[in-house]
């Protein structure tokens, strides 16, 4: 049991009515979930208002009302705060209760458009080899030590990540890489952390859907950087237009990364080949097995950190040409017939062009490039004729086919994206709304030698129709009909 004014540490409270000195049982911001003696947050959401439900909240026992409005009829014996913000009052109640685990073990988040799994992945893994007791909060995974746990989202709620981060802390974890999303930091998840170190990847179109702007979805993102405290490092792409912008008000110690640009950790690509990346890094050569520029910046992010949290630079390099590629991104695999697919995460345009013109820069140009990509429903509907865009202008043909569609009809968003395919490019481009029977057409028209990129899934194993999740998985799906082909 937690006494409630001392889990109300930090938290800018406007008024109470009732005791603080009570004994709390568990925060809960869903009242579902609420049992007797627990406190309830009443958080404002997109969907559903947590105000709605105190009632119901106090029906189910709690003891105590975390609010920014007090509702018209007080209950007694119920303590009421009425808070400044109640998304803020979550991060830090949930943090006071479960010990602040953040300053046990040292936790570096890594924010951005693009790379963030790639780079919280793969410093996963580096600092394993290194012979670390290591934590992961992911899109994929959550990992204490080599307990894995389902993620569902990117940045979990802010009674999740303490508790795995308490349960890391419990086992011993010294250091904790964790992906933080715009959505995230604008909903305070990540308020109350204490982050030893922040990385920016990129910025680019994406989640416009839910930021109004651009601006605002670049200023989110910067003020994750804002919150670093002086004893943490920020670390940021340079070569990015918005890498600067990061830094502009951090207390943290600044430092860049780039390929282009003059930076504290610098890299060249002197090789770029389908199996790999032979890279100079400050000064040092390495190979490793991951494959493109976009993979380049991302294993100098990971450089920089494990340099910064006290890995000898030449030991990094070593265990940096260890690394193996991460579940979704730039996964490959080559059929008998010597077809090679590729499955990649890439659901920005961004990122699809990224992934596109890394193919066609290790590629000799004798083969073709056959691209299966859609976009998801209930999303940002301005980059789908962009998607479609880039895919037919980098590829040689293109299956345009259904994503999650979720609550969308997959055809008007194939729709959309058709309204962006340029006169020219009319005849490299098909539709198939089944993506199963898309990938499947893919793999009949490919020939020997030919390059398959399947784009937006990645890592995940289902897709998302009217509510209802279906087992889908690419890759698995991928192997499976280049199999059947062979028979």
């Amino acid at each position: 049991m937690s006494v409630l004014k001392d889990i109300l540490y930090k938290v800018a409270i406007e008024s109470v009515t009732g005791s603080t000195e009570i004994e709390i049982n568990q925060l809960h911001f869903d009242s579902r979930k609420v049992e007797k003696n627990d406190v309830f947050i009443a958080i404002r959401g997109t969907i559903a208002d947590g105000h709605d439900f105190i009632e119901k909240a106090i029906g189910l026992g709690a003891s105590t009302v975390i609010c920014d409005t007090l509702p018209d009829t007080l209950v007694n014996g119920v303590t009421y705060v009425c808070v400044k913000d109640t998304n803020s009052a979550l991060a830090f109640m949930a943090a006071n209760f479960f010990g602040n685990p953040s300053k046990k073990l040292q936790l570096v988040g890594i924010t951005g458009t693009n790379g963030k799994t790639t780079i919280a992945s793969l410093l996963y893994q580096l600092f394993k080899k290194a012979g670390f007791k290591v934590g992961l909060l992911s899109t994929v995974k959550i990992l204490v030590d080599e307990l894995e746990y389902k993620a569902t989202h990117t940045t979990p709620d802010s009674i999740t990540i303490n508790h795995y981060l308490n349960e890391m802390v419990d086992a011993g974890v010294e250091y904790c890489f964790m992906e933080v999303s715009s959505h995230g930091i604008h909903q305070k998840r990540t308020e109350a952390l204490h982050f030893r170190g922040g990385i920016f990847t990129n910025l680019s179109h994406d989640h416009l859907d839910y930021h109004p702007t651009f601006a605002e979805y670049r200023d989110v993102k910067k003020s994750f950087f804002d919150h670093l405290s002086v004893d943490a490092f920020a670390l940021t792409n340079i070569d990015d237009k918005n890498g600067q912008v990061m830094l502009q008000n951090t207390r943290a110690k600044k430092l860049t990364y780039a390929l282009k640009s003059y930076a504290d950790y610098k890299a060249q690509i002197l090789e770029n080949q389908l199996s790999g990346l032979l890279l100079k890094v400050n000064g040092n050569e390495v190979w490793v097995k991951l494959i493109g520029t976009f993979n380049a910046y991302n294993l100098l992010a990971i450089y920089g950190v494990s340099v910064e949290l006290g890995i000898d630079s030449l030991e990094v390099l070593r265990l940096m040409s260890e690394l193996e590629s991460v579940s979704g991104r730039f996964q490959y695999v080559v059929s008998n017939t010597s077809i090679t697919a590729i499955v990649d995460y890439a659901h920005t345009p961004d990122a699809l062009e990224n992934v596109l013109n890394t193919i066609n820069d290790v590629r000799t140009n004798n083969e073709q490039l056959i691209t299966v990509v859609g976009c998801g429903g209930n999303r940002d509907t301005a980059k789908r004729p962009v998607m479609a865009n880039i895919a037919t202008e980098l590829s040689d043909k293109v299956i345009i086919t259904s994503d999650n569609p979720r609550n969308e009809e997959p055809e008007a968003i194939i729709q959309e994206m058709e309204k962006g395919i340029q006169p020219q490019n009319f005849k490299k481009a098909l539709s198939i709304t089944d993506r199963l029977q898309a990938i499947k057409t893919a793999c009949q028209l490919a020939q020997p030698n030919d390059i398959i990129l399947i784009a937006g899934k990645g890592h995940e194993t289902y897709q998302e129709i009217k509510g209802i999740r279906h087992d889908f998985d690419d890759m698995k799906i991928v192997k499976e009909i280049l199999e059947q082909l062979l028979k």
